[in-house]
C-alpha cells in the first residue's frame, strides 16, 4: 500500500505552501487527483466541470503540466491511447492495467526496488523514477474472452 502524499492534507494548503495562488479550479482539479487515481485529461475535465461548469479544458491541461513540474502529480503512460495521473506517491508502486476493461491496479515490488538500488550502485546512476507496467486481462475480462 502507498503512502498518503503530501498534497492529500489539504489542497489548498499544499498549493499555498508551494508558493502558487490557490484558486478554486486548482484545489478542484488537485482534490479530484486525490479521489480518482488514473485519471486522464479528458475525465478530469468531465469530472472538474460537474462541479465548476466554467473551467476549460485548456485550463485543465495547463493546470496538469504545472501540477507535475511542481511535483505533486506523476504523468503515467498507462495505454498507448492515453496519459494518466495520479499523485506523486511516497512509496515507490507500479501498475497492472487490463487490456479489456482498463482497470488499473497497483503493486509493490519489493524485488523492483532491490533491482532499482542494484542498477544505480553498478553503473553509478542516480535512477530518480521506475516506471513498471504489466498489461493484461483481468479476470472478469478472461472469463468474457472465453
Amino acid at each position: 500500500m502507498k503512502d498518503k502524499p503530501i498534497s492529500r492534507i489539504n489542497d489548498r494548503e499544499a498549493l499555498s505552501r508551494i508558493g502558487q495562488r490557490a484558486t478554486s479550479q486548482r484545489a478542484l482539479l488537485l482534490e479530484l487527483i486525490n479521489e480518482v487515481e488514473h485519471l486522464d485529461a479528458g475525465d478530469l475535465y468531465r469530472r472538474a466541470k460537474e462541479r465548476q461548469p466554467r473551467i476549460s479544458l485548456s485550463t485543465v491541461y495547463r493546470t496538469l503540466q504545472l501540477f507535475k513540474r511542481l511535483g505533486l502529480v506523476q504523468e503515467r503512460h498507462l495505454d498507448k491511447a492515453h496519459h494518466h495521473y495520479e499523485a506523486r506517491a511516497r512509496a515507490e508502486h507500479h501498475h497492472l492495467v487490463c487490456l479489456g476493461c482498463g482497470k488499473i491496479i497497483e503493486f509493490d515490488c519489493p524485488l523492483c526496488r532491490q533491482k532499482r538500488e542494484d542498477m544505480a550502485r553498478a553503473n553509478d546512476f542516480e535512477i530518480t523514477e521506475v516506471e513498471v507496467r504489466f498489461a493484461g486481462y483481468c479476470a472478469s475480462c478472461r472469463k468474457d474472452r472465453g
